[in-house]
């Protein structure tokens, strides 16, 4: 039983984690914390929860508490304000524990990256290019023996599954790559932003953050890995008026002449062993519904012999393969469980 405790519950992806740690027969939630709901039963901050936590919630700004929270915990599921969640994995790694970094301060190697997109200092330089990038259908030999994991974002993940097979065969430009990427508004979190209010969002479809979204740079760490080269890519995300989920449709220039048939081939013997990706038939199109509450991601690819390029789409739910049912997975494949452990639901529909 794997002692766990989370700092920065009172968040939707708290909640989450909350809902698949009460179904992991391996896990124990032993502390849970969050500054702006300290003293607040769990429950009153998620009543969807009532009945299955009696637990107080506290005070994550009390180094006090801190204290005890790593010294009561085999493991930390951080989710944090971006620039804060460092220096307590390198207190708690120092200690002896491991950490899940559900925000961006763990997922870049070099600290300037973070920096020039982040807009604010990265507090702990050297300790950050020991973590490990939480992708586990990339780097899934890496997390097994990790005590630190930068837990991937959404938008990146539904992006990297989806590319994946034509970097690794080298069949696209790499030069050519563009994602067209659409979120539900659980996406900009739990406190009130003007942009994601129902008023706002109903019936309405907006880009953001055009040319300059944070999780650009992840993308392109992660996919210059995979190719072995450096890439620069155009990511553009939009919001659009549902709770959850990520549709990433990505485009690129064939390098060589290919099939859609045989593209989806290669998909499904690449992805053959990956419980949690799911390729669909040639001519099949995911829908975010196919993924809702689950920690699948739905993947479609085809060809345009008309343009010589390939179109992908990529589904997932972003609080759970996109966040907490991601966290857990890693967890799985740090602890030595069965990956699917714990996340064997099926997707909720309609």
């Amino acid at each position: 039983m794997t002692q766990v405790s989370i700092i920065g519950v009172a968040s939707y992806v708290g909640g989450e984690l909350l809902r698949l740690i009460y179904n992991h027969d391996s896990v124990k939630l032993v502390h849970c914390s969050a500054a702006s709901a300290a003293g607040q039963q769990l429950t009153d901050v998620f009543p969807h929860l009532w009945g299955l936590y009696n637990m107080q919630i506290e005070n994550s700004a009390d180094p006090a508490v801190i204290d005890k929270i790593i010294d009561d915990s085999e493991l930390l599921f951080l989710i944090m304000a971006h620039g804060e969640a460092a220096p307590l994995a390198a207190k708690a790694v120092a200690a002896g524990k491991k950490v899940i970094d559900l925000g961006a301060d763990l997922r870049f190697r070099k600290a300037d990256t973070f920096e020039q997109w982040y807009k604010i200092p990265h507090r702990e330089a050297n300790f950050t290019a020991s973590a490990v990038y939480g992708l586990p259908e990339i780097y899934r030999e890496q997390i097994k023996t990790a005590n630190a994991v930068g837990n991937p974002g959404c938008y990146p993940t539904a992006t990297v599954i989806g590319l994946n097979p034509l970097l690794k065969n080298q069949l696209i430009d790499t030069a050519s790559i563009i994602i067209d990427a659409k979120s539900g508004t659980s996406g900009t979190g739990r406190k009130p932003v003007l942009g994601s209010l129902f008023s706002e969002a109903d019936g309405s479809f907006k880009a953001y953050s055009v040319t300059n979204h944070r999780h650009t740079p992840e993308i392109e760490q992660v996919l210059s890995d995979i190719a072995d080269c450096e890439i620069t890519l155009n990511f553009t995300p939009h919001l659009v008026p549902m709770v959850r989920g990520i549709y990433i449709t990505a485009y690129a220039d064939l390098s060589n002449k290919i099939s859609g048939e045989e593209l989806t081939e290669l998909y499904k013997k690449e992805y053959n062993q990956e419980y949690f990706v799911h390729v669909l038939p040639h001519g099949k199109w995911p829908e975010s519904k196919y993924t809702l509450g689950s920690n699948f991601c739905c993947v479609g690819v085809t060809t345009d012999s008309r343009t010589g390029r390939v179109i992908i789409c990529s589904v997932i739910d972003n609080l759970v393969k996109g966040a907490a049912g991601q966290a857990i997975q890693n967890l799985n494949i740090m602890t030595g469980l069965p990956e699917n452990t714990a996340l064997q639901m099926a997707p909720l529909y309609p």
